[in-house]
């Protein structure tokens, strides 16, 4: 990823929250095949690793082998910027469109669980994040299912965890404009809606 000074993102709260906010990661292994990649809903255990499953029909498990390093990318807001949300463009026109947003590249070993366990806790983690943000005290439980249900869907799942190695994010957030270009761009982004790439900007100031 092509990485300016003026742009990394180093405060791991800024880490967290992208990857909080966008689990839905894209996973990327390089295999006899070629680059693969699938997008499935990441989160951090206890330990510090990303846990997650595949459907046992995707073809991943099997072309990727235990201990291999993958990459996870997590996109969070983004937005066009254009040339006209800059005041200075009255004065000199010397500005041209641009592209701002929040991404997390995440590399680990990946390492893939068969065992009931392991799918019931990877099930666990993401239901009761997802649940709760959702549906809060009516969050829907794995013990709501039919136990012969929901054991008939874990066996169509493989479980998996990423041991984390490195961790490269970038917020691109008009960190490089002065004050009253950087507001006009804000103020343009809330015109159209964008309230949240606005906020991220204004919460990076």
């Amino acid at each position: 990823m092509y990485l300016p000074d003026h742009f990394k993102e180093v405060d791991p709260d800024q880490i967290a929250s992208v990857i909080a906010g966008a689990p839905l990661a894209c996973v990327v292994a390089n295999t006899s095949d070629g680059l693969i990649a699938n997008h499935v809903p990441l989160l951090f255990d206890k330990s510090g690793d990303l846990i997650g499953h595949f459907a046992l029909a995707n073809d991943m498990h099997r072309i990727v082998d235990d201990g291999q390093e993958i990459l996870a990318i997590f996109r969070g807001v983004d937005g066009y910027i254009s040339p006209n949300s800059y005041p200075s463009k009255q004065e000199h026109h010397r500005h041209v469109p641009t592209w701002n947003y929040q991404i997390v590249h995440v590399y680990g070993a990946i390492s893939f669980q068969h065992d009931a366990r392991s799918k019931r806790a990877a099930i666990g983690l993401l239901t009761r994040d997802q649940e709760r943000r959702v549906n809060g005290v009516n969050a829907w439980r794995m013990a709501d299912a039919p136990t012969d249900y929901m054991l008939e869907m874990l066996d169509k799942i493989v479980a998996f965890r990423i041991k984390v190695t490195k961790t490269v994010a970038k917020s691109k957030l008009s960190q490089n404009r002065d004050i009253h270009d950087f507001d006009g761009a804000v103020q343009a982004l809330k015109l159209r809606g964008n309230e949240a790439l606005a906020g991220r900007m204004l919460a990076k100031r």
